[in-house]
């Protein structure tokens, strides 16, 4: 009974398989993935906080009304912005150096960065 109640199922919903991961079966592959995600994640974060300082410095200067103390306000929020982007950008500047030049385990891929994390087995 229950051998044709699956046989029936196959007709009607058609073979079912597992759902396909992106995640790899290699830990190391895996590793490498998270890694690569992690500071594309941080770059993406990092670019929006900035792009919204900025705009808020700009902001508050259009409606300072002249006012020196808000001006000052404003500048320094737009200062500020763009000094973080700056040390985002040696930050990153400075690990891929690391990474990549020193170290060899970050690749440049067509899809983004691709990290090889050094191991014992020459696999």
């Amino acid at each position: 009974m229950m051998n044709k109640l699956l046989a029936a199922s196959d007709d009607i919903f058609g073979t079912i398989n597992p759902p396909v991961s992106g995640i790899p079966k290699d830990p190391e592959v895996a590793l490498g993935k998270t890694i690569s995600f992690g500071v594309q994640l941080f770059i993406l974060v990092a670019a929006i906080t900035m792009l919204l300082y900025l705009m808020l410095g700009a902001f508050d200067w259009i409606v300072s009304g002249g006012e020196k103390e808000k001006i000052s306000k404003a500048q320094n929020k737009i200062t500020n912005a763009i000094v973080g982007m700056l040390i985002v950008i040696v930050a990153l500047v400075i690990f891929g150096y690391i990474t990549g030049d020193i170290l060899g385990i970050i690749k440049h891929a067509d899809s983004g960065w691709s990290f090889e994390l050094p191991s014992l087995n020459n696999n």
